[in-house]
């Protein structure tokens, strides 16, 4: 496996949903382009340093983690996010006990914050989670160190794009809360914990992303979302996606119950509109939860202009325009 070593340009690159360049004036966007501007190259900056060897596999409970919780944590400082209520820090630090093995670990959720405006005590949610499986040797097997580079370093890099992106537009009326969550791998262990010190009444909406590194089955510039028919969540982001060439589906692997095997549906729970996007065609990916997860597997076109679509499609939700209806908890049996 190699190791990724980076040339920082001083010049951003930016790609539109068509994949042409914004400045061009070979075609007129029906929209208003300035929502669109997302930078490529600090994507794939975060997703090959989260992907890298380095962090071994950033297993909750493991070195490898706690290099990625402070490189994230430092990320949110530059962006210049303050922190979560009652927390003197982007740490949300709890322990807890490994069923598996009965073991003690302690792990932390990294939160950062972007007050809203007129709406500040209105909040909406921005999640991925952080872990992965860390090293697993197994016999005849080379390669030791399941990277998770779309599982889920990829949401965690649109969490830090979207981050710079909402900071520097700088209009949300609603406040918005970015999280990087630990131990989903082992249970939705974070989520659920930060569900437990929430009051729920004030989170509007929840935005979870989830291997959003491979083109969909529906084709290019297409993306999933999970429980689309328990909210009209989806359909607002649809009616702001009309006239970007970007389309979003509900997901169509029914027999997974993705909805309950993410991060969002510890707020779904609590009846929080929080679905999660992907673009993984699940049912056939050679890569989940395998060695071979790593970053140059991924595509990186699909994953910015995902953080793209994200952006434009949530946007009147945080600027308090639209207020998806309350989740339907029910699970499918």
């Amino acid at each position: 496996m190699k190791k990724y070593f980076f040339l920082f340009l001083t010049i951003a690159a930016f790609i539109s949903f068509n994949g042409t360049d914004l400045f061009s004036q070979k075609s007129t966007p029906k929209k208003d382009v300035s929502s669109f501007f997302i930078d490529s190259t600090l994507a794939k900056k975060h997703l090959y340093i989260l992907a890298s060897d380095e962090m071994e596999g950033r297993k909750t409970g493991t070195p490898g983690i706690e290099k990625a919780a402070k490189y994230i944590e430092n990320e949110f400082k530059n962006i210049g996010l303050t922190t979560f209520e009652g927390l003197n820090s982007y740490r949300q630090t709890f322990t807890f006990t490994n069923r598996r093995i009965k073991e003690e670990i302690t792990s932390a959720n990294i939160i950062g914050v972007l007050e809203g405006k007129s709406k500040k005590d209105e909040f909406v949610i921005i999640s991925a989670h952080y872990d992965h499986l860390g090293i697993i040797k197994k016999e005849g097997q080379l390669d030791s160190i399941y990277n998770g580079a779309n599982d889920d370093a990829s949401g965690v890099t649109a969490v830090l794009v979207l981050a710079d992106y909402f900071k520097t537009k700088n209009n949300n009326e609603r406040t918005l809360i970015f999280v990087a969550f630990t131990g989903e791998e082992m249970g939705l262990i974070g989520s659920t914990h930060f569900g437990k010190g929430i009051d729920a009444s004030k989170f509007i909406a929840g935005i979870n992303l989830e291997m959003i590194g491979k083109t969909p089955s529906f084709g290019p510039n297409t993306a999933w979302l999970t429980g689309f028919e328990r909210s009209d969540f989806g359909e607002i982001i649809q009616k702001n996606l009309v006239g970007t060439g970007y389309q979003l589906f509900p997901d169509p692997y029914n027999n997974f119950n993705l909805f309950f095997r993410s991060d969002n549906a510890s707020l779904a729970r609590l009846g929080v509109p929080s679905h999660t996007f992907s673009t993984t065609p699940i049912d056939v990916d050679k890569e989940y939860h395998q060695a071979s997860d790593e970053a140059t597997t991924l595509n990186m076109t699909v994953i910015t202009q995902t953080i793209q679509a994200v952006a434009k499609g949530t946007e009147s939700i945080i600027k308090g325009i639209d207020t998806p209806t309350r989740v339907v908890i029910e699970e499918k049996k």
